[in-house]
């Protein structure tokens, strides 16, 4: 592990020579929950960067006011330090709208995203409601709504059958320094307006990903983001929920493996 001066712990392995590749987690979540079946795999064939959200896993709190467009400035920052000139960008849930905002905002330094089981366009009512709860989300931190959020995101199968990795997420989430946790959710929450048919419209590569059962970035929002992306590619997993990636982690490696091939 290594961390910036500014306080953004990262992981950079693969081969040396090998085309860049940047994975982003989620809200709540780590580098090491959510990647550590998928980043040595991707490893075998691209240079990976790994790196936790400020106030997640071994990252300090980010300084200031904290927006979708200060949390792209951090992964351009951390691509500058560490001399990535141009990067396959993957990002789960808040991180696919990381990396989406970094390619409308820095389009020369993205050669393709990988937009996993994130949200999109919400019905006003819905997103109304998804913001009043996220700005109320600071009165109790992580743990005032982890036990509803572990039911989201894992099948009942996969809690019964493997206790500890279920465990390992709580923990984890509940790790999560409390203020950044509740900023966190709110651009989650918010942010998402900003990505809804942009102008113009983003042009990487895309392969865009979720999974039958993700109540929160639905198989719905995953086919109008690859909608809003000329040539994109749209792969809806079935049965799992929002933290299939963790379940089938393979599964995912593969299909993220054999789309970075070509356009990385």
């Amino acid at each position: 592990m290594a961390r910036t001066p500014e306080g953004s712990a990262y992981d950079l392995t693969g081969p040396l020579d090998a085309p860049h590749v940047v994975l982003i987690h989620g809200l709540g979540l780590s580098r090491h929950s959510t990647w550590g079946v998928i980043a040595p795999l991707l490893a075998r064939h691209f240079r990976v960067l790994c790196y936790d959200l400020p106030g997640h896993g071994q990252s300090t709190p980010h300084p200031g006011p904290l927006t979708l467009t200060a949390l792209s400035t951090q992964l351009i920052s951390l691509m500058d330090r560490l001399d990535i000139p141009r990067a396959a960008l993957v990002g789960f849930s808040l991180g696919g709208m990381i990396n989406r905002r970094a390619a409308l905002d820095h389009p020369a330094r993205v050669t393709a995203l990988a937009i996993l089981n994130s949200p999109h366009e919400r019905a006003p009512d819905l997103q109304a409601r998804v913001a009043a709860q996220a700005r109320d989300a600071a009165a109790g931190g992580p743990a005032a709504t982890i036990d509803a959020a572990l039911d989201r995101w894992f099948t009942p199968e996969f809690r019964a059958e493997t206790p500890a990795k279920v465990d390992a997420i709580r923990q984890t989430v509940l790790a999560t320094d409390p203020a950044s946790y509740a900023a966190h959710r709110l651009v989650l929450a918010e942010g998402v307006t900003e990505l809804i048919r942009p102008q113009p419209p983003l042009t990487p590569p895309a392969l865009v990903m979720t999974c039958e059962n993700d109540s929160g970035s639905t198989p719905a929002m995953a086919e109008a983001i690859a909608s809003e992306i000329a040539g994109s590619q749209c792969h809806i997993h079935p049965a799992l929920r929002h933290l299939g990636l963790i379940e089938a982690p393979q599964a995912f490696a593969g299909r993220l493996t054999q789309f970075l091939s070509l356009h990385a």
